[in-house]
């Protein structure tokens, strides 16, 4: 996949228009689909401010290699504020019992966590 195809990728994972993706970088819609179509290359400003504007990571844009986004605090937020607002309340529940949950409690499930981990390294078949 091209760096282009990539930026293409990225505003319609997003569910943005050509237009409200090049109003949110400072580009109109005809240049962002010159760009997405090959035919205009990338400026470093432009990938500079996909990559700020979006949380894209600056290596995915580039190279293709990672992910597409940068995982942040405020991302996290908004995945559980989602969640919380959502239908699906065996998540919902799974948060709630993690805020009940003592010092030592969060600590023995760390250690769980990690003895499962360890043991599926471990025994992981090539």
């Amino acid at each position: 996949m091209t760096q282009n195809e990539r930026i293409k990728e990225v505003r319609k994972s997003l569910g943005l228009t050509l237009d409200k993706f090049g109003e949110r970088i400072g580009l109109k819609k005809s240049a962002v689909s010159l760009i997405e179509n090959g035919k205009n290359s990338v400026t470093d400003a432009n990938i500079k401010a996909i990559c700020r504007e979006f949380g894209v990571d600056y290596i995915w844009l580039t190279t293709g290699d990672g992910e597409m986004f940068v995982d942040t605090d405020d991302d996290f937020i908004e995945r559980i504020d989602r969640i919380m607002a959502g239908e699906d309340e065996a998540r919902k529940n799974l948060f709630k019992f993690m805020l009940e949950l003592s010092d030592d409690d969060i600590h023995a499930l760390e250690h769980l966590m990690q003895s499962a981990i360890d043991f599926a390294q471990k025994n992981k078949k090539d």
